[in-house]
Formats: structure tokens, sequence, C-alpha cells
């Protein structure tokens, strides 16, 4: 499991026991994860984020993280309905996580559903990055982590008529763990993350595509990173929750307003959460789900957005607590949320709806692996491909799914060339879907990824 993610949440339940407890236990499953008893908040943090040890994060759906989310989501799982995110990395049209790779390449492992194919890599190894599709049909991919605990700067765009990756403009400041919205102007808002050193950021800044540039805007009111953010039917960008940095989750949300490059404090959550997932459902309300307390406590409680009132409200909950997950729009409104961890280490395979017209969770097929740190993209036929994450014992994973709505189940497609975890996966005009980046953890020996590949 990443330890750039979860080494937190491990100290924070030590704190709550004996200390030193893990060790004095001997879990072996923990052997890849840092020991984080008996240290200072400071050193803590630097456990947490990295000093010089490359320890790495997921995010959503990073927008669809992304942190993803993005995820997130980028950090955090994603939707067809405009979400970014700290976690995991489907994409979203809204805009935020994805990504695809650079020339014609080798064929992956196939299945009658659907094959990879390795392709160039990227400028730049990264992890904790987004990835963007423009309306030109291009991709963005911004910042992240090179695996050496350094947070980046400089992005890549990815032409698919080209099949190649090149340098853009680089941001304003280096970030990771950030958000990453297309607007309704077609330009996209990088929001918050952190430094590389600890330091989570208020700032943001705009991409402008036709100029290949960044340039500052607004900063939110708080410092913020593993937060989601959400592209709203009125323009305007909803940034809910996170972590302040300290290791406080935030339960305060602002909205983005592009007209005039501010943001605005609006309702908060009924729960602070971060590692969560936001999805834009047909209703117009932003489902927000799951996620951790900033304590290591997985959480099942769900609330909804709705931007008429700028207020949060609580809808059913999940049928358990979760955190690492995807949230993915389906074609029929309904959205799913597939896989996790439960805040104690223990990744699903379990996946269930949420019906909006309800307000209700159900459960639906489950996944063929465990999967937490992985991605979820809506495919042009309607299925959700389903990609690598961490099996909840410290390796990555190189296999996927498909999920089929009609049928409500999870099936095996072709393996990815690479087993990799906090990847970005976005949906091309083409049909295709390009999977970028990410870690491969094997027992933890962790390494940051530059490679890429196309599903199709």
């Amino acid at each position: 499991m990443s330890a750039k993610i979860l080494s937190r949440f491990w100290h924070k339940r030590s704190e709550a026991v004996l200390p030193c407890l893990w060790v004095v236990l001997g879990l072996a499953f923990l052997a890849p994860l840092p020991v984080l008893c008996g240290c200072s908040p400071s050193q803590r943090r630097d456990q947490y984020f990295g000093t010089d040890a490359g320890l790495n994060y997921q995010i959503p759906d990073a927008a669809t993280f992304s942190i993803a989310a993005g995820a997130g989501a980028s950090a955090a799982g994603a939707a067809a309905g405009g979400t970014t995110g700290a976690i995991g990395g489907a994409t979203s049209s809204g805009g935020t996580t994805g990504i695809a790779g650079g020339a014609t390449g080798t064929a992956g492992t196939t299945t009658s559903q659907g094959v990879f194919a390795a392709i160039g890599d990227m400028t730049v190894a990264r992890e904790l990055h987004t990835a963007t599709l423009l309306p030109s049909g291009k991709v963005l991919i911004t910042g992240g982590d090179d695996g050496n605990g350094n947070a980046l700067a400089s992005a890549v765009l990815y032409d698919p008529s080209a099949g190649t990756f090149t340098a853009t403009g680089s941001m304003t400041v280096a970030r990771e763990l950030h958000t990453a919205t297309l607007l309704p102007s077609g330009k996209v808002l990088i929001a918050g993350g952190d430094d590389g050193n600890g330091n989570a950021l208020a700032s943001a800044e705009l991409y402008d595509p036709s100029a290949g540039t960044f340039t500052a805007t607004g900063s939110m009111t708080v410092a913020r990173e593993l937060h989601t953010a959400t592209s709203l039917p009125n323009g305007k960008v909803l940034v809910a929750g996170g972590d302040d940095g300290n290791g406080n989750a935030l339960a305060s949300a602002v909205l983005y307003d592009p007209s005039a490059g501010t943001f605005t404090a609006t309702g908060s959550m009924t729960v602070a959460r971060e590692l969560h997932t936001a999805t834009l459902p047909p209703n117009g309300k932003v489902l927000v789900a799951g996620g951790d307390d900033g304590n290591g406590n997985a959480l099942a409680s769900a609330e909804l957005y709705d931007q008429s009132a700028g207020t949060f409200t609580a809808t059913g909950s999940m049928s358990g607590a979760r955190e690492l997950h995807t949230a993915t729009l389906l074609l029929s409104g309904k959205v799913l949320i597939a896989g996790g961890d439960d805040g104690n280490t223990y990744a699903f395979a379990s996946a269930e709806l949420y019906d909006p017209s309800a307000g209700t969770f159900t459960a639906t097929g489950s996944m063929t692996a465990v999967r937490a740190l992985h991605t979820a993209t809506l495919t042009s036929n309607g299925k959700v491909l389903v990609t690598g994450g961490d099996d909840g014992n410290g390796n990555s994973l190189a296999s996927a799914e498909l999920y089929d709505p009609s049928a409500g189940t999870f099936a095996a497609t072709g393996s990815m060339p690479t087993a990799k975890e906090n990847q970005t996966a976005t949906l091309l005009s083409t049909g295709k879907v390009l999977v970028a980046g990410g870690d491969h953890d094997s027992g933890g020996s962790e390494q940051a990824l530059a490679s890429a590949e196309l599903y199709q």
C-alpha cells in the first residue's frame, strides 16, 4: 500500500494505542511502511510526504486521484459528470485526471474484451499527478512527485493524433496531491496540493491551452490537499474537504468563480473528510462519499451539495466505510463505488451503486480482485474500466476488469504491461483509454513510473 498516503494514518492509529504497538506485534504486512511511533510531528509529516525516501500517495479520478482523485478525481475516483480529486485516476468531462502516452508499442495481455498496448513514456516519471482531457483532444498532465520526494512543476501534453508527449509551460509552483478541473472556457484550474515538503498549498493557477502557459489566479481561503474539485452546472468549481497539511481533515468547502478569478466560502460538509470522492449526477447535486476523518477512520457516510442553496445535507450511507475508492457516474445516472480500503489496511473487492432518485446505496457485483488506489473510467460503450491499484498487501496490480451495468457484474479484461497504482486513466475522443504514470510497489519497494499504455 502506498506509504505516502497511508503512513499518516498508521501513525495516528499507533498514537491511539501503546507506542510502537505495530512494531511490538511484528505485523508482517506493515513491513513496507515506515516506523511511525515515537516521532515528533515534523518527523511524522516527513514520513508522510517524503523527504528523499520516494514515498508515494492515488489520487480521482484523482479526478476521477485522483489523489486524487483525485485523485479524485482526481484523488480520488472520478465520473463522467465532472469530478476531480486527489485519489485514483479515472477521467471526467468536468475536467480532471487521466492520461495517455507516446508512440505505438507492443501489446499487453489480451482477452476478448480488450487489450493494453505499451506506448512511449512520459518525459518524466511521476505519481500524485493530474491528467485532464482538453477540448482539443490532447491530455494535460501536471505536477506530481518524481518518486524521490520531490514535487514537480513541469507539465506535458499528450497528443493522440501524433502519439507523443511534449513539454508545455510549467506551473508557477511545484505541487502534488492537487486537483485539475476543466473550466467552460477551456482553461484548466489547478488548485492546492502539497509542495513536496509537507506544506499544503492554498494557491491556484490557470492553464491556457492556446498559450501553453500557467498563470496565478486567486488563492483558496484555506490550504488543502487530498481534496476534491468538481465542475458545477453554473460554471463554478466546488472544492471540498481535504487535509490542511498537518494531519487535520477539513469540512470546509469553497467555490471558484472563473469570471471573477476568486474563491469564496460556501457551506461546510457535515463531516470533515479527506481521501473521499465527489461526483456530479444528472440532478446537479454533488455526491460526496466516504473518505477518512483525518484520524485513520474510514467513513461510510455520504452527503449532497446543493449549489442553489450552497449547503451540504446527509444522504444514505454506504454499506461499509471505505477510503481510497473510486466513484464513477454511469450512463443511467447512478454512481458506481468500487474497492478501496477500510481504514485498517484491508482492501475491498466489493462495489455498490448510489441511486440519486432514492438517495440510497445498494450492493452490486464484486470486482474480481481486491483493490485500492486504482482507477475506474466510464468507457464509450457504457462499461467501466477498472485498472491496477494495490492488493492491500503492498503489491501493485497489473490486472484490469470491466463493470457491465446491465448485468451488474465485473469481468476480467486484458492486463496492463506494468503493474501500477496511483496512475491516471482518461477516456479519449477516440474511445481508447490512456493510462500513465503512478508507481510500482512490490513488497515495500516503490518506483515512480514514466510508462503509459492505451486500452482499446
